[in-house]
């Protein structure tokens, strides 16, 4: 019989991550039917679950799509009520389903759910891809509950609530699949990063919510694909950014925000230049360059309507670095 749930795992190249944390996947989600989607890896991945995990489904993508397109295909062959798409590199916990099936049971409005993420190598604190919930302000830059630019907190129970958020982390994102596919998936032309704040912001404006629980938590070990001092992490993360500004801000608050954002992006290149190298300056460069060939298609992906209080903070990057802000506090305004 077919469960409610599926847990799809997109894998390239990730066999050492599957042998050290399918395990446990396996053992805490009887509740859910797992799948591996493979996005054309070159390793012995396939055949290591085969031999290994007879009872995990495993997709065989024909191409690597990226991250994006990667779940895009793989999920459709999934039926399912619900979807978890979990990365390979994530420890889970005893119950970590429960709590978050159990939200969007009780709430036919909230599309799609995150547990609380801790970092797998420093367990006491927030992890940076998503912590306790993903946020934005209003220039644009999304930051956490529990993680602001590049500084994490330490938990101290801080976040064992239950709250409504902007955005959720595709490192562990519990999604109602009918959302998943009225909104089109993921944008493909993304790749990687920041295509489910896209998603989220898509499904904000859609009038669903997005929700955050912390009566549930995994641990992240991240960086398993590109590390945080990638040039390609920053060209995909500047520029995807961009182009999910272009087709989720209101038209009012479109162009000054656009503009402005241009401009401090090439700030942060110069710094990212002095800092990590000049790859990354022209990381940036090509980031803008490929936000302005995404324009047209970017431009067409507009929904009717765009919700003019997207965001939960103004100003951020300058508080957090004329300011000194290192948390996220309850007066986000």
């Amino acid at each position: 019989m077919q469960k409610k749930l599926a847990v799809a795992i997109l894998n390239w190249n990730g066999r050492n991550w599957l042998e050290k944390f399918l395990p446990d996947v396996v053992q805490f989600s009887q509740n859910a039917d797992i799948y591996v989607i493979d996005n054309y890896s070159t390793d012995d991945s396939v055949e290591f679950l085969q031999k290994n995990f007879p009872a995990v489904n495993i997709i065989i993508n024909d191409k690597n799509y990226g991250f994006a397109g990667g779940y895009n295909e793989g999920l459709k062959s999934i039926k399912h009520e619900y979807y978890c798409l979990l990365n390979s590199d994530v420890e889970v916990t005893e119950k970590w389903i429960e709590p978050v099936i159990e939200l969007l049971e009780n709430n036919l409005s909230i599309s799609a759910v995150q547990p609380k993420i801790l970092s797998y190598h420093n367990r006491n604190y927030f992890e940076f891809a998503g912590a306790a919930g993903g946020l934005i302000d209003n220039l644009g830059y999304p930051y956490c509950r529990g993680r602001v630019f590049d500084d994490v907190e330490e938990d101290k129970g801080q976040y064992n609530d239950e709250t409504e958020i902007f955005w959720a982390s595709g490192c562990c994102f519990f999604i109602r699949s009918k959302d998943f596919w009225d909104q089109n998936g993921f944008d493909a032309r993304f790749f990687a990063h920041q295509e489910e704040i896209d998603l989220c912001w898509r499904l904000i404006n859609s009038g669903k919510k997005i929700y955050y629980t912390g009566k549930s938590k995994v641990f992240h070990v991240g960086g398993g694909t590109l590390n945080k001092q990638s040039a390609r992490k920053t060209y995909l993360n500047m520029r995807n950014n961009l182009s999910m500004m272009l087709k989720n801000l209101p038209f009012p608050q479109l162009v000054w925000v656009i503009l402005f954002r241009l401009c401090l992006d090439g700030i942060a290149g110069i710094y990212f230049g002095i800092k990590y190298g000049i790859s990354h300056l022209w990381a940036v460069l090509k980031a803008h360059f490929g936000f302005y060939g995404q324009i047209p298609g970017t431009w067409q992906l507009r929904q009717k309507h765009q919700k003019s209080d997207f965001y939960q903070s103004k100003w951020l990057i300058f508080k957090n670095f004329l300011g000194g802000r290192q948390q996220v506090t309850d007066d986000h305004r």
